[in-house]
């Protein structure tokens, strides 16, 4: 995957029109680095909507700015190759980063596309809490819009920073067995990522990260995947 382009909930101007050729760009950069790959990889972009506008309530609207933004990019990125990937962060991030908070909002908004042009990401960070998780991920499967499965752990206290609040798979209270076990139930066969951003992790030799982090998925994500 691409990670990161989106924030596009501003209205209508020259912000909203910078950010879309933003978008266009990064579906590019997207294409290109999977035409790069030698094993076929699907070119996928990982859309982050954006947040509140400033000085705005308005969650309703920003959510319907994202899917008329989308609807400007699906026929770029179809043309491309590439399937975006909408997807919703956990609600303490609405104000500033999302206004796209669960999976079932996602789903709703890429159910107005074709699943090869618009996906969703499913993030266990983001998602853990929802008591609607188990169905949505199935309906994601059904609908064959699950683009990438993103893991790491969520553990309290959270740092000043909650951007850098993620921890290693097992380090905290996500239960990675019923989400692993849903994703892989709808027949996902692409990869699982293991995304963290910690400040902590981050300062140690990259090395003993690499080493640290394939320990953890092997104890606590990697029990729950099927053989290839």
């Amino acid at each position: 995957t691409h990670c990161r382009s989106g924030f596009f909930t501003m209205p209508e101007g020259p912000a909203r029109r910078a950010a879309i050729d933003d978008n266009r760009r990064a579906i590019e950069e997207a294409a290109t680095l999977a035409a790069a790959g030698a094993d076929g990889s699907v070119a996928v972009l990982v859309l982050v909507a954006g947040a509140l506008p400033d000085g705005s309530r308005d969650l309703i609207g920003a959510r319907a700015r994202v899917r008329d933004a989308i609807g400007e990019l699906a026929p770029y990125a179809a043309e491309a190759g590439v399937q975006l990937a909408i997807e919703p962060l956990h609600p303490m991030y609405a104000s500033d980063r999302c206004v796209v908070s669960t999976l079932g909002q996602a789903l709703d908004i890429a159910a107005d596309f074709e699943p090869p042009v618009v996906g969703v990401t499913v993030d266990t960070f983001h998602i853990w809490w929802d008591p609607d998780v188990l169905p949505q991920i199935a309906r994601a499967g059904h609908e064959g819009r699950i683009a990438t499965y993103q893991v790491c752990d969520w553990k309290t206290p959270l740092p000043a920073d909650v951007l850098l609040s993620r921890h290693y798979p097992g380090d905290g209270v996500i239960d990675f067995a019923s989400l692993t076990s849903a994703v892989e139930d709808t027949g996902y066969d692409r990869d699982v990522e293991v995304e963290i951003f910690n400040a902590d992790i981050w300062s140690r030799p990259a090395a003993t990260i690499a080493r640290e982090t394939a320990a953890s998925f092997a104890s606590a994500v990697a029990p729950h995947l099927r053989a290839p």
